[in-house]
């Protein structure tokens, strides 16, 4: 067997499972009813998004825990259909409560990104990218 190209499960550590399941639930993310009181799921158009402790997170994976400071080397992003839907989108997550980083702006590969920080400081782009059509899911095709 190969090891297949899929990705199934994101999860984030957290600090506070309360605040960041009300932060993912305000952007309007569906929370699964699998959910329980110590891992959040969420549905999405892909893989599922699940919040964890970070700590709890850490010592599952036999890594050390620690808090990470700054940039953690790894972006989530969601990809959208036009340069409106990115603000949009932007804009409901800094109402939800999250930071903006980057305000939307054209870029130089040709589309139109922004980033914000979820509440445990987590980046997200939010991306219109016009040569990747999005499938019936909104998932982005790729040529």
């Amino acid at each position: 067997m190969s090891f297949p190209g899929r990705i199934s499960v994101v999860t984030l550590g957290v600090t506070d499972l309360a605040r960041s399941t009300a932060f993912y639930q305000a952007l309007g993310w569906p929370l699964s009813a699998r959910s329980q009181d110590d891992i959040s799921f969420f549905r999405t158009a892909g893989a599922l998004l699940a919040l964890y402790s970070s700590s709890e997170l850490a010592a599952d994976a036999l890594l050390p825990a620690h808090e990470p400071a700054g940039f953690r080397n790894v972006t989530c992003a969601v990809c959208l259909g036009s340069q409106a839907e990115v603000d949009e989108a932007l804009a409901t997550a800094v109402a939800a409560g999250a930071t903006l980083l980057k305000p939307a702006q054209k870029v130089e590969w040709g589309g139109y990104s922004g980033y914000f920080a979820d509440p445990d400081g987590h980046a997200w782009e939010v991306a219109y990218n016009p040569f990747w059509p999005l499938n019936d899911a909104g998932l982005p095709e790729l040529p």
